[in-house]
């Protein structure tokens, strides 16, 4: 749809859009393109840190998914990194649309600090999040297992309604619930008229 470095160039604040949000390298356009079953849909690079503006991708009229740029790669300038911690943080306190995030996070690190802060926000706003555990083929049974457990751990004292999926494009796992999770904060069924 377009891509927006500054704040004024961001698409009108209305409809639905939901954040995809991760540190440089977690996985994040890899998964924006496993779950809209695309395979060049948000860039891909062997090179952390590429995204460098939010990338909008229209999902109907109004309804929008939002790369945002991956965060954490020590080789991007400190002033890179203080601007878009800015960007970001006014992005998360203002946007009206913002109706749901989902967390990359590798499955073979687990959440870290900077991860934590974000997921921190998300809950102090209410924002429904989705924790995809990335990467999960590299991991053993017993290893997938370990990192669910330590990553409820952690958002059981983060945000404690996020939900926790193990995710490989490679092996397509956790595609299918992803979608439906993103399915349901972009255009919520209305609650029934209860008289």
């Amino acid at each position: 749809m377009k891509s927006a470095p500054t704040w004024t160039t961001l698409p009108v604040d209305a409809g639905t859009e939901l954040a995809f949000v991760g540190r440089s390298n977690s996985g994040k356009s890899t998964a924006l393109n496993a779950i809209c079953q695309q395979s060049a849909l948000a860039r891909t690079s062997r090179t952390p840190g590429r995204t460098r503006e939010l990338n909008y991708f229209a999902v109907a009229e109004t309804e929008r998914l939002v790369d945002l740029p991956g965060y954490g790669y020590a080789a991007v300038p400190i002033p890179m990194q203080q601007a878009w911690g800015e960007f970001i943080a006014h992005y998360f306190a203002e946007r009206r649309s913002l109706c749901g995030m989902v967390q990359m996070v590798d499955s073979r690190h687990g959440i870290r600090e900077l991860d934590a802060e974000l997921l921190r926000y998300a809950w102090q706003r209410q924002l429904p999040t989705l924790v995809l555990l990335s990467k999960t083929d590299k991991l053993n049974r017993q290893e997938q297992v370990n990192a669910v457990r330590k990553a409820n751990v952690d958002l059981a004292m983060l945000h404690p309604e996020a939900r926790v999926l193990l995710f490989s494009a490679k092996e397509k796992v956790g595609i299918e619930d992803a979608r439906r999770f993103i399915e349901a904060q972009l255009a919520p069924t209305p609650a029934a008229d209860v008289t």
